[in-house]
């Protein structure tokens, strides 16, 4: 029968002390960056923030017409999901669908009878058109 082997336990710290006392090379840690470097990269961060405005500027004048075109462009989708939303909000009301239902149809209703039903009121809607088309574009409209 064999004696079991008794073990020492042993602290970190005097473990510590014991590899220290071994030959062979301890490597430290290195340092965190000194204030030095700090202050380096903090004059970089600033000059960097400093030229930001000018250098926006300059992208935004070499490129005014696309980058308006693209920002119309968004503000119509954002504008058109916000209608919808809208529009979705009220149609789960109860009796609001329904009543616009009725509201378009007696536009339509009176848009006819006001306009399309005689030739001579036919000719003034054509002329409002005309005065409108002249009005937005400033120029004469050929027909």
């Amino acid at each position: 029968m064999q004696e079991p082997e008794i073990m020492e336990t042993q602290s970190p710290e005097t473990k510590m002390q014991e590899l220290n006392n071994q030959t062979g090379t301890i490597t430290k840690i290195q340092p965190s960056p000194s204030q030095d470097e700090w202050l380096k990269y903090g004059e970089q961060v600033s000059s960097f923030l400093a030229t930001l405005p000018e250098y926006a500027g300059t992208i935004f004048n070499k490129y005014k017409q696309p980058l308006t075109v693209l920002g119309l462009i968004v503000a119509a989708i954002v504008t058109l999901k916000v209608v919808l939303a809208v529009l979705d909000a009220l149609n789960d009301i109860p009796l609001v669908a329904p009543t616009f239902e009725l509201i378009g149809i007696g536009y339509s209703a009176w848009f006819v009878y006001r306009y399309l039903l005689k030739a001579s009121s036919r000719q003034e809607l054509t002329s409002e058109i005309t005065t409108i088309k002249k009005q937005v574009v400033g120029k004469e409209v050929v027909n």
